[in-house]
């Protein structure tokens, strides 16, 4: 049985061995940062932390960086490729490419999420 995305009643229990052999389902759920993590990710200078937030999005959302900008919360939505994976995801190796430099809702998961404590593992198929 696999986890289905959509469906968190199906997800398994985490633990720390089901990442090194998952598909990197939680990279296609949608990822909502803050300014610090743009910082870090790299996309956003530390000088413009003095510009509005509306305008920063707007820069965003021009380059693909953002799908999405809440400006009632101030939450960015990072952008993701046609398939639904995350833009940072390698999709060879299903890892990803940003791993230090990661948003701290992908540091925080799955003790944070949709449904906190599970994640929806899917098992690497071979080729």
């Amino acid at each position: 049985m696999y986890a289905d995305i959509d469906r968190t009643s199906t997800w398994f229990k985490y633990k720390d061995s089901l990442c090194s052999d998952c598909m990197a389902s939680c990279c296609t759920m949608p990822v909502e940062v803050r300014l610090p993590d743009l910082i870090r990710i790299g996309v956003v200078d530390e000088f413009e932390t003095g510009e509005p937030p509306k305008n920063i999005a707007k820069r965003l959302l021009k380059q693909g960086v953002i799908e999405h900008f809440n400006f009632k919360r101030e939450l960015f939505t990072l952008a993701r490729r046609a398939n639904g994976d995350c833009h940072y995801l390698d999709k060879h190796t299903r890892r990803c490419t940003i791993y230090a430099q990661r948003p701290d809702t992908c540091r925080n998961h799955p003790r944070i999420g949709p449904r906190p404590g599970y994640c929806a593992y899917r098992k690497k198929t071979t080729a």
